[in-house]
């Protein structure tokens, strides 16, 4: 009986998380660059860092609710620690539905501003793509309730 429960167990979980892409830097400017109609929420975090886990569930709820936008997380654990177990782990923990990828770059401060040119490599950083007007924003620092739509509405259609 045990090892059914076990099993299931396993498999419930399984359920839940995702795999989490490893990228380096030339992919993910693909994925910035590309075009599409979906507007692109680009979130930069790390386990470590605090103020990245508090917001996560606004990305999350976004990735839920609104099919207008894509969401994509940033794992920038690389850089301290390349094996990516860690944030398989959490993902896993969380239950993270949103894509999640690994920046698989070390040295931030040589790439960081090809990614944008006003980021300082704070964490956490949000980039907001509208791929069909070129707007993009930029903001560094941990999100409230509310400003991530009001970063969207930004690179909206005006």
């Amino acid at each position: 009986m045990r090892p059914l429960i076990l099993f299931f167990l396993l498999c419930s979980s399984s359920v839940f998380s995702q795999s989490v892409e490893s990228v380096k830097l030339v992919d993910l400017q693909k994925i910035i660059q590309a075009t599409g109609d979906r507007i692109l929420v680009i979130n930069f975090w790390a386990t470590w860092c605090a103020p990245c886990i508090k917001e996560i569930p606004y990305f999350e709820k976004l990735n839920a609710e609104d099919k207008n936008a894509e969401v994509v997380l940033v794992s920038m654990d690389y850089d301290l620690d390349p094996n990516t177990d860690k944030v398989n782990r959490f993902v896993t923990r969380k239950k993270i539905k949103s894509r999640v990828l690994v920046l698989n770059e070390s040295d931030p401060n040589s790439w960081i501003d090809k990614i944008d040119k006003r980021w300082s490599g704070a964490l956490p950083a949000t980039l907001v793509v509208n791929s069909k007007t070129g707007k993009r924003e930029l903001t560094q620092g941990e999100l409230g309730e509310g400003e991530l739509e009001k970063l969207i509405a930004k690179v909206k259609n005006q």
